[in-house]
């Protein structure tokens, strides 16, 4: 049984999402502020992290950066749920590597939705034993050591980033829809989501490409959706 661990100090929201998780068949712990979050980390080393950006000590932007920095927690899948809207707020926390961003109010079968769709992104990453390579231009993914790099220098990514850069790699010249991008890449397409694909984007964007503001690796084709340019090698 895949074990969650839900951090939020609204005991009302936390016993809700729990109750949700838990009849979709995982076992969930709670946390109620960072330090007692932390305490469950590195006791229990759950399979994902619903984390909440508004805590009363350690806020969630410290308990990701801490979870990174961890060796042994560092690969925890970690969704940010926050009643912060500002894409500022999303983008930083997609930056500092939270995996996804859900805001309040939610829709509670979202919030297992995406749970079940990062951990089976996250399983099939564990499970892959067949080492391949895409290399577009300067762009080099592999899928076998989980590794990316831009002009040879090895670039940090999120399970989310690293997805969507696979299924562009895959296609280069490929024009992908949001939802199509979504679903591929993150495991679903909710109405009103696209959102979430423009702050991953944005983010990669800050990462990868010589200037963000106008990039050449991810090329938005308005109206329809995102490409990777180049030639694939």
């Amino acid at each position: 049984m895949e074990r969650i661990l839900v951090v939020d100090d609204d005991k009302h929201i936390a016993r809700l999402v729990r109750s949700y998780l838990e009849k979709a068949g995982y076992s969930v712990f709670v946390a109620y502020d960072g330090e007692s979050a932390l305490h469950v980390l590195r006791r229990e080393k759950p399979d994902l992290v619903v984390l909440d950006l508004m805590l009363p000590d350690r806020d969630g932007w410290d308990i990701t950066r801490l979870i990174r920095s961890d060796e042994h927690l560092a690969a925890t899948p970690i969704i940010i749920l926050t009643a912060r809207v500002e894409d500022t707020d999303k983008i930083v926390g997609l930056e500092i590597g939270a995996d996804d961003y859900i805001t309040k109010p939610f829709n509670p079968r979202e919030v297992v939705a995406r749970v079940r769709a990062l951990l089976r992104r996250s399983q099939l990453d564990r499970g892959t034993t067949t080492p391949q390579t895409f290399q577009v231009d300067d762009l080099k993914l592999d899928l076998g050591s989980r590794e990316f790099q831009v002009n040879e220098e090895f670039v940090e990514l999120t399970l989310s980033e690293f997805e969507i850069l696979h299924v562009l790699m895959e296609s280069p010249g490929f024009v992908f829809t949001r939802d199509e991008l979504m679903d591929k890449a993150l495991g679903y397409a909710f109405e009103g989501m696209g959102r979430t694909l423009d702050s991953h984007i944005k983010n990669l964007r800050r990462k990868i490409e010589p200037d963000p503001k106008k990039p050449t690796y991810i090329q938005t084709i308005y109206g329809v959706g995102y490409r990777i340019g180049g030639k694939r090698t």
